[in-house]
């Protein structure tokens, strides 16, 4: 039965150790993407990643979803009206969150009543480390026919989806 325990607890482990696949930010999942229409022809998507997913990673899947939400909307190109990647960091500890051994001690006060006391020797550890979080944003105005020429901001729904299919990771199937 413990070996069993510790099995389960590795593949939890070993699960979260992973960047944010390509998948929608639903109810449950943090990560991933999420859109909103803003007009008939205008939509707002957002993609975030977790502390593994790279910046390029989130704004590749932010424009792949771009490309496919124009598609389904039977549109040939979109043109990126407003676009933003945030960019998240801060300290995490690297150790245990409460007593490494979890040796306490508890002493009696007046005033406090019982109270925990942790040996110095065995407390929290001070070693942290930076992790940042990448999330993307745009707004995009999507257009039928041929992608205007000179617009740097003006993309083929069909090309992007072409060209970034190869790099975009999906969530495993459950067996």
């Amino acid at each position: 039965m413990r070996i069993l325990m510790l099995a389960a607890a590795a593949a939890l482990l070993s699960a979260c150790a992973t960047a944010t696949p390509y998948q929608p930010a639903e109810a449950g999942a943090r990560y991933g993407f999420q859109e909103q229409v803003i007009e008939q022809n205008r939509v707002r998507i957002t993609f975030r990643g977790n502390t593994l997913t790279e910046r390029e990673t989130v704004e590749n899947y932010l424009l792949y979803r771009a490309a496919e939400v124009t598609l389904a909307a039977g549109k040939d190109y979109f043109i990126v009206a407003n676009r933003e990647t945030e960019r998240n960091t801060r300290l995490q500890s690297t150790g245990p969150t409460g007593p490494r051994f979890a040796f306490d001690y508890w002493y009696f006060s007046p005033r406090r009543g019982w109270s925990p006391w942790y040996d110095p020797f065995w407390g929290e550890p001070t070693s942290y480390r930076e992790v940042t979080r990448y999330e993307a944003v745009a707004e995009i105005a999507m257009f039928d026919g041929e992608k205007p020429a000179g617009d740097p901001n003006a993309f083929s729904a069909r090309e992007v989806q072409a060209n970034l299919q190869g790099r975009i990771v999906r969530p495993e199937a459950a067996n």
